[in-house]
C-alpha cells in the first residue's frame, strides 16, 4: 500500500528526488565553509545521502516512466 503509493507520486513526479539530491549537495558545498559544522565537513554525510537519492531517483524515474 505504501509502495503504492509512493510509486504513484514519483511516478507524477519524476525530477523531484534529483531536484532533492541536488540541494543536498550544494548544502554540503555550503556546510564546508560555515565554522561550527565540523561534523558535516568531515562526514560529507549530505553529499553522500545526495548522491544515493539521485541515483535512485534516475532509476525509479527510468523504472516507473518509461
Amino acid at each position: 500500500m505504501f509502495l503504492d503509493r509512493l510509486s504513484e507520486f514519483i511516478s507524477k513526479r519524476r525530477g523531484l528526488p534529483t531536484m532533492i539530491a541536488i540541494v543536498f549537495v550544494a548544502v554540503n558545498l555550503i556546510f564546508q565553509f560555515i565554522p561550527g559544522l565540523e561534523w558535516f565537513a568531515r562526514t560529507n554525510i549530505l553529499l553522500h545521502v545526495g548522491v544515493i537519492i539521485g541515483l535512485l531517483g534516475i532509476l525509479l524515474s527510468a523504472a516507473l516512466g518509461g
